[in-house]
C-alpha cells in the first residue's frame, strides 16, 4: 500500500518518476540496497541524493517544495 499512496502522490502533483521493480528485477534490489546502506523496505525514493524511505508525506513535500 505505501507504494500505491506514493505513486499516487507524486502522479497528483504532476512529479515524474521512474518505478523500479526490486522483486522482479535484482539489479534494481542491489542498486536500492546500496542507495539505503542495505537497509530494507519499498518504497525508497530519491529526490537528488536524499533518500526516502517508505511513505513520508511531510519529507516528500519538504523535498520537492509542494505544501504537505
Amino acid at each position: 500500500m505505501p507504494c500505491r499512496q506514493a505513486k499516487e502522490y507524486l502522479s497528483q502533483h504532476g512529479i515524474p518518476f521512474e518505478e523500479k521493480d526490486v522483486v522482479q528485477n535484482p539489479e534494481n534490489l542491489q542498486e536500492m540496497m546500496e542507495s539505503t546502506r542495505g537497509l530494507r523496505g519499498v518504497p525508497v525514493i530519491l529526490v537528488g541524493k536524499q533518500v526516502v524511505r517508505g511513505f513520508n508525506r511531510e519529507k516528500l513535500a519538504a523535498l520537492l517544495g509542494l505544501e504537505p
